[in-house]
């Protein structure tokens, strides 16, 4: 059937990345990318990448750098991954008006890493499924929308496939997709015999794999609850029992020479959404340990950053978590030596006076009570006069305005079509591959690159099935295969310690 880590890559292997960092873009130094006077406009190229964690830290943070627009462009082998990114954009984007940023935190992971979710998660999927039917079916639409969105590249019936998905989003029978069932007969196809074991298995493979690969910040309760249920992210108290449509893919299974179309669960069981999103952070307080334990989680780095990254892309400003207050009542207590005689007399005598003014008191606050309730009784009148209220999400969506960012989905597997049409040539100054679609590179790809372009290519150190050993021969794998395309290897890597391996491109005048 297909191995841990599924045959769709629902999310990323690796942190995410801010694809203008000078760390990251160090190779184009010629570009002066980190100066105003930089190129207008910087094109993105993302290969299998997932999801939108590199897309949207990228916009979170574009206000740090030298102002130009961002043109991205994505390529991925289902289309039900181009579903998700306009699900995540679109609340990414939300304004206040409909969803606070706690809200809209718990909403994108809930529905990023939870096989099962709320039913108010759903219902937004539900409402939103609608909108998106009409965006891909009238590019009007979409530009009003969403204009940040362009699927103009994609084929017509790639189109009508994404309509059909979001059809199916909307429907609520459980028995087309039964994620508790499904997810089940994903751990035991992996498992096999030692399905009655599985709690000493995921223990393993958090504290022999992970642990090791700079992933300690995972807590044994979480990834063992999302190993064995599916939920990786309780951002909220709740009942989490609705399947989230979202993590339904197809697949076809030949049996007995005829061809089978199965929906389920064909994505990672192994890794963790947690990778993606959990295990780095800006704020490194959230590393902090007790008694040689991490008093946070992986779930808290992962509400953060998403929640910083709203932040960001809403208000150009780097997000400051609110700070605790200093009790100052408890430290002026502590300064007082206690009460004086003085002070005893003169709290005797006021008493008297304050049981008079009490009495008062209390008959004013009973006549304010009255006085209240004839209000809300009237108030109740007049809301049912007018009928039920409208719901913040019966609104009309309307997106936060995302000046200069641009995100074209190409053709599902259409990298090699690319350096055959005109229009992408020497086009794309920065250049990532997930390692699940790496061997898609090769040197006739590299006509696409600018003069001046960089290479970004995802390791596989957080591939669970794979020993030390073998993420090192992965890393010296790909290397070679950039090398033959081309490229050059920027400063130097550890093959099995890198996230990333990166790369320099500048084509020779002929």
């Amino acid at each position: 059937m297909t191995d841990g880590f599924g045959t769709i890559t629902w999310w990323g292997f690796s942190p995410a990345l801010d694809l203008q960092d000078k760390d990251v873009i160090s190779a184009l130094k010629g570009l002066r990318l980190d100066s105003d006077d930089g190129p207008d406009e910087l094109r993105i190229l993302l290969v299998g990448a997932g999801d939108m964690r590199h897309l949207l830290t990228t916009v979170a943070r574009s206000y740090r750098h030298g102002k130009r627009k961002l043109h991205f462009y994505v390529i991925e082998n289902n289309l039900e991954l181009y579903a998700r990114d306009m699900l995540f954009m679109t609340i990414a984007l939300e304004t206040q008006k409909r969803m606070g940023l706690q809200e809209k935190t718990e909403l994108f992971l809930e529905l990023f890493g939870n096989i099962l979710v709320r039913k108010q998660s759903c219902e937004y999927v539900e409402k939103m499924a609608t909108e998106f039917i009409k965006m891909v079916t009238d590019f009007e639409y979409l530009e009003k929308k969403l204009p940040i969105f362009d699927l103009s590249q994609l084929k017509y019936k790639e189109r009508d496939f994404l309509e059909s998905i979001f059809k199916f989003w909307r429907v609520s029978d459980t028995k087309f997709f039964d994620a508790e069932k499904v997810w089940d007969l994903r751990l035991r196809q992996l498992m096999g015999n030692r399905y009655d074991n599985r709690l000493n298995i995921v223990d393993w493979d958090l504290n022999m794999k992970l642990v090791y690969r700079d992933a300690d910040i995972i807590n044994s309760r979480e990834y063992r609850k999302w190993r064995n249920q599916g939920i990786a992210f309780e951002v909220r108290e709740g009942s989490y029992d609705i399947p989230n449509r979202t993590l339904a893919s197809g697949m076809v299974f030949k049996h007995e020479g005829e061809r089978h179309h199965r929906r389920g669960y064909w994505g990672d069981i192994l890794v963790s959404p947690y990778v993606a999103l959990g295990i780095e952070c800006e704020d490194k307080s959230f590393f902090k340990k007790s008694n040689n334990v991490y008093m946070k989680a992986s779930q808290h780095i992962a509400e953060y950053n998403i929640l910083s990254m709203f932040h960001e892309i809403a208000t150009q400003t780097k997000y400051e978590p609110p700070k605790p207050q200093d009790d100052k009542s408890e430290s002026k207590d502590s300064k007082d030596d206690g009460p004086t005689i003085t002070d005893i007399t003169e709290e005797t005598e006021e008493d008297l006076n304050k049981d008079e003014e009490a009495k008062e008191t209390a008959e004013e606050t009973l006549k304010k009570l009255e006085e209240e309730a004839d209000a809300d009784a009237e108030e109740q009148a007049r809301k049912q006069q007018r009928g039920p209220e409208v719901s913040t999400l019966d609104q009309e969506y309307e997106a936060l305005s995302v000046d200069g960012v641009k995100v074209t989905f190409l053709p599902i597997s259409s990298l090699t079509e690319l350096s055959k049409k005109s229009k992408y040539k020497n086009l794309f100054h920065v250049i990532y591959f997930a390692n699940s679609l790496v061997h898609l590179l090769k040197e006739d790809i590299s006509p696409v690159f600018a003069d001046q372009a960089t290479l970004i290519l995802e390791s596989a150190r957080y591939m669970l099935e794979l020993k030390t050993d073998q993420v090192a021969e992965f890393g010296k794998t790909v290397t070679t295969i950039a090398t033959d395309a081309g490229c050059e290897a920027f400063g130097t890597s550890d093959f099995e310690k890198a996230k990333f391996f990166k790369f320099s491109y500048n084509r020779k005048s002929s």
